[in-house]
């Protein structure tokens, strides 16, 4: 699955500083608003240690990892919605994205600019919010005005889509992101086609400084209270110090940096695992002498889905799959030794994939 995070804030937060430190491109971080101008994309191996585990019990030809796609865009400010600092064009990258990592300056430094002089955090998340909003009006009412036309033509069915867009529209008047707007599978087929902004899932970067970087602030806190009361979630990262860890070049030295701070994983690490939560997301393995690899799904899909991420016609001629859990895997070493202890299962087409499955499929096209 090819699956896109998009990195939003308002300029000077660490958005560019966050996405080197996650990212081989190499986004220009400089202390003014914009000198981000076109969003930098990074494809970024999925940091997994059950790929690890499966390199030293299969010792195979190569191991990839699922990837991941990072979008720096680049900073909004108030009035994006209207087309100030480039919001049109900024705006319209969002769209592309699944997710928002919405990084939020918590952090205090004399020597880096903000963009309106203070450190709120939740004024910061309450503009980027609002602009979005703004725009996700704009385009719900456009498509109110083009329904009801074909309401007065007599068509049942688009007086049931206008209710569902008037019902969203007062929410935006209202102030509120359309992710939590509670409606129905109409009312939500009505904005299908719109990608709007404030429908995507979003996960809030909080970006303290070193020694806020295990506990938080005061700063993040707030933040996070705020992020709360629509169902959000809250990392807290320092981007200097992810900065810092992108520089090493080895897993050794990174492990050995991580300990010296005393944490147990990178901001990345965070990052993945919350935004993989965030859309529902989980990984099966398959693993044989030539590969080991990681395949991202979404979470309920079936085996014969799970199948078809590899090739269509995994799914199509989909006969059986094959699968071991990574525990039994480790206490017997090989899939021979599986198979013998009885921990090798043979499921079939109504088979829900876990999340850390080794699979092997059985297909015939």
């Amino acid at each position: 699955m090819a699956l896109r995070c998009g990195i939003v804030g308002l300029p000077n937060v660490g958005k560019s500083t966050l996405f080197n430190a996650l990212s081989n491109n190499k986004a220009e971080a400089a202390n003014f608003p914009f000198c981000t101008i076109e969003p930098n994309v990074g494809v970024i191996a999925v940091p997994d240690e059950r790929l690890d585990i499966l390199k030293e019990l299969v010792h195979p030809q190569r191991v990839l990892p699922t990837a991941f796609e990072f979008v720096d865009i680049a900073g909004l400010v108030k009035g994006a919605s209207k087309g100030e600092g480039l919001g049109n064009q900024f705006l319209a990258n969002i769209r592309e994205v699944d997710a928002i990592a919405h990084v939020v300056r918590c952090f205090e430094d004399d020597n880096i600019i903000h963009v309106d002089g203070r450190i709120k955090p939740i004024a910061d998340k309450e503009i980027i919010d609002t602009e979005l909003q703004l725009k996700d009006l704009e385009s719900v009412e456009k498509k109110i005005a083009k329904t009801e036309r074909t309401v007065k033509g007599g068509d049942p069915k688009a007086k049931k889509e206008l209710a569902s867009l008037k019902m969203y529209r007062d929410a935006l008047l209202a102030g509120k992101n359309i992710r939590v707007v509670e409606g129905s599978d109409e009312d939500k087929a009505a904005i299908e086609d719109l990608q709007l902004l404030t429908a995507k899932p979003v996960v809030y970067v909080a970006n303290v400084e070193e020694a806020s970087v295990h506990t938080g602030n005061a700063f993040s806190q707030e933040l996070a209270a705020k992020a709360k009361e629509e169902g959000a979630e809250t990392i807290v990262v320092c981007a200097a110090i992810e900065a810092q860890i992108a520089e090493l070049d080895t897993v050794e030295d990174r492990e050995l940096f991580l300990e010296e701070y005393g944490l147990k994983e990178s901001g990345l690490g965070k990052l993945v695992k919350a935004t993989y939560s965030l859309l529902d997301l989980i990984t099966y393995f398959t693993a044989g002498v030539q590969e080991v690899r990681a395949w991202t799904i979404e979470k309920g899909w079936k085996a014969p889905q799970a199948a078809g991420v590899i090739h269509t016609d995994f799914e199509k001629g989909f006969i059986k799959a094959e699968v071991i859990k990574l525990a039994d895997y480790q206490q017997y070493k090989t899939e021979a030794g599986c198979r013998e202890a009885g921990k090798l299962a043979i499921e079939g087409k109504e088979y829900v994939v876990k999340d850390g499955d080794i699979m092997h499929f059985r297909f015939n096209v």
